[in-house]
């Protein structure tokens, strides 16, 4: 069996979580067991519509969990922290029966000190040889990057946001 990689996909610009969407339709086209396990963001987005209605298809191999409340500030709450370490839990308990596993936002979650970098870090490290892992958010740690196989980064080169658009859902969210 191939070995797994380490993907991170983070920087300033849209397009992290699409990314690893596009990552995930491929890898269920080719009958690949998938999680998407999501920290930070909220139940009101299109791609959490999404994986919610695709994982209840069981003609697919979809685990599909939300390990987060959406927005949290400067100061999180245990609540928040809690959260995070349950998705991180998750994805050790997983791992084994996947081929491919996305930790949405973790990089948000680290840099909010919802989890520890060197926790994430130690998951990789330990994870089935084979298992692919594809990391998302702004701000990826560097100790993540040096551990990554694969590493790009969106930057924001304009936004209709900045020029006083709303945010499109369908396209922002």
């Amino acid at each position: 069996m191939a070995k797994g990689l380490v993907l991170v996909n983070t920087g300033t610009g849209k397009g992290k979580t699409t990314a690893a969407l596009g990552a995930v339709s491929r890898a269920l086209g080719h009958g690949l067991r998938v999680g998407f396990i999501q920290f930070i963001k909220s139940k009101d987005t299109g791609e959490s519509r999404f994986l919610e209605d695709l994982a209840q298809d069981k003609t697919r191999s979809l685990h599909y969990a939300r390990h987060g409340r959406g927005f949290v500030g400067k100061n999180p709450s245990q609540t928040d922290r809690d959260l995070a370490r349950d998705g991180l839990e998750l994805a050790q308990a997983l791992a084994g029966e996947l081929d491919l596993l996305v930790l949405d936002e973790i990089n948000v979650a680290i840099s909010l000190g919802l989890i520890g970098s060197a926790e994430v870090a130690e998951f990789l490290k330990g994870r089935p040889p084979e298992l692919n892992v594809i990391l998302t958010g702004r701000g990826c740690p560097d100790d993540l990057i040096d551990l990554a196989d694969t590493v790009t980064e969106m930057i924001e080169v304009r936004h209709a946001f900045r020029n006083g658009t709303p945010a499109c859902r369908g396209v922002d969210f």
